[in-house]
């Protein structure tokens, strides 16, 4: 890349950051009378619109790491990884239908409050740190590292700087913490919450770009000739329909993956921390429900990428988390690559901000106040939410370069060890839902048994068994631990939540939600006829 094209493109990335940014912090202030300083920072005052939810989830769970690691596996295996973000439409329709009402009438603001409602304190604080450890070493460090290889094979800044990649690599994970830092500590909930919306509608633009690109790159120039050598050629790699030694077997959608997204999408905190702050219920499941529909541009944004790359480069490339950074770089010029940039950016600083949003929320709400013989005052708590997202997000440059040393690709180092806290935090939720005998015991005794026993099942005795079964079946003896608790020592009286949502919330649901919801999932059902041996991939 000549020194002009570099200047042109850094020159247009800069632009529309600052051009995003001006407009979702001039948007944030028009809050700043309608809710408490505090409610705002949290929850973006609940006045979040459906529009809003569903961009700010969009661009939340659809970041770099997202865009890196499934084009990966797409170019190294096959679309059978698109089972994570296509089948999320079922928990999401869950979600839509059965946690946001309940979680609206309760009125809380993170779930390990909830928990601490439906059990006791140290459920509450278990929770939190689970999320914390698990938010801090793994989560927000794959979102950085995801982004820095995205602009280090951009701009080849090895080679223009003249330094080593990992020297590269740790400068640019720091830039993007501290940029990203200024949202979450500055901006809040909302402010996050607007710039998504606006980063997500220019991902939606590129990741349709990008493909057709890459088909007109394949074909010579002809997108139509790229889409025959595509569907003619290596046809094994557009099939869904994974083998057991695929990095996701078929069978898993039906076993722990259902468990997994369950979690993501109606358990993880700063995912339900958008819906948290819906303006009513109606808005909150527009806003879920559109985000589902999103997920079904998966295949074609995130994995088709990867399968043309396979095509063009062969198995040339050093890693496969290098192949969507490798055709982005061949198909999109200067100006277009800065625009490209700011979104791509748009979309770490997004999981990056979120994250540490709502970890700091987490370490402040749920285990620095409940420590105080008094509660913070609403200024006191924000201000200490901002120095908790400045420490969080330093820990979290110091653990993402040694991502770079992942053997199996980022997408299966972030889906192994996230197993550490999702299959348990959503079956307590479960069963404080739906199960009002279960006591506190049995959901702490659930917590110790699942971290103790997927350590032993990841690094001490490993079976010839997916980690995705693995949930399943921790899952099944988590449940009957519960039961056992509930059956011989059970609460007494049954637990009974009362309503406590603010006055002024609508909670009457969306009264199309159900024909929405079932659309999108005979939608997920036709993509896996699309991509399967009765299709395409033939």
């Amino acid at each position: 890349m000549t020194t002009q094209e570099t200047l042109l493109t850094g020159g247009s990335c800069f632009a529309f950051m600052v051009l995003v940014a001006w407009f979702a912090f001039r948007r944030e202030q028009r809050t700043a009378a309608q809710a408490s300083v505090a409610d705002r920072y949290f929850l973006a005052g609940r006045s979040l619109s459906g529009v809003f939810i569903a961009g700010s989830l969009l661009l939340t769970n659809l970041s770099a790491e997202q865009l890196i690691g499934l084009n990966g596996s797409a170019y190294a295996f096959n679309l059978s990884s698109m089972a994570w973000e296509v089948t999320a439409a079922v928990a999401i329709v869950v979600m839509a239908l059965v946690f946001l009402p309940r979680y609206l009438a309760r009125g809380f603001t993170t779930l390990p409050e909830y928990l601490e409602q439906r059990f006791d304190s140290t459920t509450r604080r278990l929770s939190a740190l689970l999320f914390l450890v698990g938010y801090s070493l793994i989560t927000i460090p794959a979102v950085l590292y995801a982004g820095a290889v995205a602009v280090l094979q951009l701009f080849d800044v090895s080679a223009q700087l003249n330094i080593d990649r990992t020297t590269a690599l740790t400068g640019i994970i720091a830039a993007i913490a501290g940029v990203g830092a200024a949202y979450a500590v500055f901006g809040g909930l909302r402010a996050i919450a607007i710039s998504d919306t606006l980063n997500g509608v220019g991902l939606l633009v590129f990741g349709a770009l990008i493909p057709y690109l890459g088909l007109s790159l394949l074909g010579n120039g002809s997108w139509l000739d790229g889409c025959l050598t595509l569907l003619r050629a290596h046809q094994e790699k557009l099939n869904a329909i994974g083998a057991s030694d695929d990095p996701t077997p078929f069978g898993t959608l039906f076993t722990g993956m259902i468990l997994a997204n369950l979690f993501y999408w109606g358990t993880n905190q700063y995912v339900i921390q958008r819906t948290l702050g819906a303006a009513s219920l109606a808005e909150g499941q527009k806003g879920v429900l559109l985000s589902g529909y999103f997920k079904l541009l998966v295949p074609l944004f995130m994995m088709m990428p990867g399968v043309i790359a396979f095509h063009l480069y062969g198995t040339t490339l050093a890693s496969m988390d290098d192949a969507y950074p490798r055709l982005v770089a061949d198909v999109l010029p200067g100006a277009l690559s800065g625009l490209f940039l700011a979104v791509l950016l748009g979309a770490v600083f997004s999981s990056f901000n979120s994250l540490v949003n709502s970890a700091a929320t987490l370490l402040t709400l749920d285990l620095l106040e409940p420590l105080r013989s008094s509660p913070f005052t609403d200024q006191r708590r924000v201000r200490v939410a901002q120095i908790a997202s400045a420490i969080i997000a330093l820990a979290s440059v110091v653990m993402a370069p040694l991502l770079d040393r992942a053997p199996d690709g980022l997408w299966q180092v972030i889906r192994t060890f996230t197993g550490f806290y999702n299959i348990p935090i959503i079956a307590i939720v479960l069963a404080g839902l739906f199960a009002p005998r279960v006591p506190a015991a049995a959901a702490k005794t659930v917590l110790l048994f699942h971290v103790l026993s997927y350590g032993i099942l990841r690094f001490v005795w490993s079976p010839d068994l997916n980690f995705v079964h693995q949930y399943a079946l921790l899952f099944l003896a988590e449940c009957l631990i519960m039961v056992s608790f509930a059956r011989h020592t059970p609460r007494v009286p049954p637990a009974q939540i009362a309503c406590a949502s603010p006055a002024a919330l609508d909670l009457t649901p969306w009264r199309h939600t159900p024909l929405t919801a079932g659309i999108l999932l005979a939608a997920v059902v036709g993509l896996y006829i699309v991509f399967s041996p009765l299709g395409i991939a033939r």
